[in-house]
This record gives C-alpha cells, sequence and structure tokens, in this order.
C-alpha cells in the first residue's frame, strides 16, 4: 500500500492498517515546499522530514521520527532523573538502522536500568508524540510494507483510542496559532515579576527549570512527562501576553531549517498605529516594492502579536494610549528576540527632544509624518535592503517595457 496524503490523511490509513491486522511498517515524508505564496513562510516542521511506525496485527508497537536518534529517549529518562545512563550504560548491538532508539528502550529495561512500567510509560509517549506531528500532515508520500513483527515487543497500542485523543489535541493546538507556531520553539521567560503575581509559585518554578530559551516545547513535554498540547496550553496565556517568549532553536540542524525558509524570502515589515488611515497608506506604500506588512491597531495587541510574526524591521507610532510608543520601543528592546531589529518611530511631532528621547529609548531611527514613499522606502533600503519582486511580475514589466519595440518591429 502506497500513495500521496493529498488522496488519504493519515487517519484514514492508519485505519485501514487496524481494520486489516497488518504487521508491518509505514513510513511517510514530507515534500519540500518549492515557494511560499504571498510572503508565507514555508512550516518550521515541514521540511524533509520522514517518520515510520511499526505494526502487528494492526495495532502500533513503536513509532518515532526517522532522524530522532537518541535524543528523545535522553529527554523522556529526564522526567525519571536517569537521563545519565545515555552516557554511562554501553550502546547495544544493533540490527537495525530504523530503532536504535526502541533498542536502547529495550536494552536499558532487559539490564534493570528501567522497570517494565517506565518502559511502557516512555514508549507510550513516543508513539503519542510521533502521531501528533502525523496527524497534523497534509501533503507528503507514504508507503506500507508488510513484515515480520519488530521484535522484542514492549507492548502493543491500538489506532483507534490513540487516533481520537491526538485528533483533539491537533484541534486544541490550531487554536494556540499565531502566538504558538512549532513545537519546536523554545520558551523563555521574559517578565519574571508578571509571572509570580498570576503563576503558582510551585508552578513558576518548573516552569523557571525548562523554559531556558534552549529547551523546545516538544522537549519540555518529554520532560515533564506530559504530552505536547497540554504544555503549550499552560503557558499559552503567558504567550499571549509576553510574560513568556519564543524563540527557535539555535542548534545545527535548525540553523539550516531556517536558512532554506529564508531564501527569496520576503523582508517582513510590521506597522504598529492606532490610526487606520496611516496604516492603510503605509501597506500600499510597501506592497508593490516587495515588502510583506502587517498592521496592527494598538500597542496591547503587538505585545502577543510581534513574538510570532517575527518582523524584519517595526514601524512605531510614538502617541498611542498606553503604552506609547516609547514605552513599547523601551519594552521590546528587553527582549533578546527584538534586540536588534530595526525600530522605527513614527509621530507627528518634528522635535530635538523626540528624537532624543526616541534614541533613549532604543529606537533605529525616526520618521514624522506625514512622510513620502520614498523617505519610507530608503530607510526600509538602508535597514533590511530592498524588497523581493515576484518573478512574474518581474517578467510582466519587462514585456511591457519592451512591447513597443515589438510592435514597431
Amino acid at each position: 500500500m502506497q500513495g500521496n496524503l493529498n488522496e488519504i490523511d493519515i487517519r484514514s490509513i492508519l485505519q485501514l492498517i487496524a481494520l486489516g491486522q497488518r504487521t508491518g511498517e509505514l513510513f511517510i515524508e514530507t515534500y519540500r515546499p518549492t515557494s511560499s505564496r504571498g510572503g508565507d513562510r514555508p512550516s518550521h516542521d515541514a521540511l524533509d522530514r520522514s517518520w515510520f511506525v511499526f505494526f502487528v496485527n494492526g495495532q502500533i508497537v513503536y513509532a518515532a521520527d526517522a532522524h530522532s536518534h537518541n535524543e528523545r529517549l535522553r529527554d523522556c529518562l529526564r522526567f525519571y532523573q536517569l537521563e545519565t545512563l545515555m552516557d554511562t550504560v554501553e550502546f547495544p548491538e544493533l540490527t537495525s538502522t530504523n530503532t536504535h532508539e526502541y533498542a536502547y528502550l529495550w536494552y536499558l529495561i532487559e539490564n534493570h536500568h528501567l522497570t517494565p512500567i517506565q518502559g511502557r510509560t516512555i514508549l507510550c509517549r513516543m508513539v503519542r508524540e510521533t502521531l501528533f506531528e502525523l496527524l497534523g500532515l497534509h501533503q507528503g508520500s507514504f508507503i506500507f510494507d508488510l513484515g515480520p513483527a519488530l521484535a522484542p515487543q514492549l507492548m502493543t497500542l491500538p489506532v483507534s483510542s490513540l487516533v481520537t485523543k491526538t485528533i483533539q489535541q491537533t484541534q486544541d493546538w490550531k487554536r494556540f496559532y499565531p502566538h504558538i507556531q512549532s513545537s519546536e520553539q523554545c520558551p523563555v521567560i521574559a517578565d519574571l515579576e508578571a509571572l509570580r503575581q498570576k503563576m503558582p509559585e510551585k508552578a513558576l518554578q518548573t516552569l523557571m527549570a525548562v523554559a531556558d530559551g534552549k529547551t523546545s516545547i516538544r522537549r519540555m513535554a518529554r520532560a515533564l512527562n506530559r504530552d505536547i498540547a497540554p504544555i503549550a496550553k499552560a503557558i499559552y496565556p503567558y504567550v499571549q501576553t509576553g510574560s513568556v517568549q519564543l524563540q527557535w532553536p539555535k542548534d545545527e540542524r535548525s540553523r539550516t531549517l531556517r536558512l532554506r525558509q529564508s531564501e527569496d524570502a520576503v523582508p517582513r515589515v510590521v506597522c504598529i498605529d492606532d490610526e487606520r488611515t496611516i496604516r492603510k497608506s503605509v501597506e500600499v506604500m510597501l506592497e508593490p516594492h516587495g515588502y510583506e506588512i502587517s498592521t496592527i491597531g494598538s500597542s496591547l495587541k503587538a505585545l502577543s502579536l510581534l513574538f510570532p510574526l517575527q518582523p524584519d524591521l517595526i514601524l512605531c507610532d510614538i502617541t498611542m494610549p498606553e503604552p506609547d510608543g516609547y514605552e513599547l520601543c523601551a519594552m521590546l528592546r528587553r527582549s533578546r528576540v527584538f534586540r536588534e531589529v530595526p525600530i522605527i518611530m513614527l509621530t507627528g511631532r518634528d522635535g530635538f527632544t523626540d528624537r532624543v528621547k526616541a534614541r533613549m529609548v532604543g529606537a533605529t531611527d525616526y520618521l514624522t509624518k506625514p512622510f513620502s514613499e520614498q523617505e519610507l522606502l530608503m530607510l526600509l533600503e538602508q535597514y533590511i535592503g530592498p524588497g523581493i519582486t515576484r518573478s512574474d511580475d518581474f517578467e510582466a514589466a519587462f514585456r511591457d517595457a519592451i512591447q513597443p519595440e515589438w510592435g514597431s518591429a
């Protein structure tokens, strides 16, 4: 059995295997997006990834990311304070490159480093994590190969109950977007005092132990022995208010993903202004020149929306209701995420004091209203470079330019 995920979804594939009581291995891989429409960035989780799921008599034995190696097992062992086992226990002899992690888990149980109950708990967590990723896929290909059962078997898990619970979690996850975009994002505490006022002390201590800007939501879930969606739900209110911020990991693989995403990426600009006419004018000025523009009507909304938008440059009005532009700029500069992002202050006042104050709170530059399209474009090109014109727009402009010559030929 094989095909494409745009023809049959993962849920149906799993159900067919379960109904047929099949034994073998399901392999799934995603396609790399070839382009981005309207400036949307490709999904951080959807680049060159593959998974496998092992079945026996239609039930799941084991499931994993094909490139997870042993990092996931180490994270799960952390809950039992046994992560150092990965450094001290000799790696077992393996016969299959697809099951390193499973073989290591079985080895730890067989040699009494883990109890069978602990091993089954970890395995169940691994399977649920993998299904959470798979049930969110909408493009890619799959192949199911009949074959001998994965041995030895620690446990089997029924497809129907796993799928039902996981689908509910994926639906919950969608409600967190755009504040939380990926389970690979790493929470970091941005406002400790605000969290102390809103969060129980025990919960805060737990969060402080894992929200270091380096540990992803996925890895937090493993270390806390929880599913991904409940962890995201727990931090979501604090991400909304800016007390907790999300960063992309800085490991080598993630850097490679972001480089792939940034190829031909449209520069992203966010305009924060409570005047609708200004926001609309900025859109009209920038979009034809190859910039992606998002507008926000209040500084309070900006605090929660800026982090998921990840702009390359921010245009910020000064004279807004509290917090005003100066206060918002100062707050953003205290965040590592926006420490280096250019922030251009917009105001109707052209005074020396305003310029000095803007510099004091960390503004990059200053633009007085009303400003011309040329003034705005000059500043953007200075700080983030020119916009990217789509190839079809360029070809149309080129045809228009040479049409008179063709007409006279």
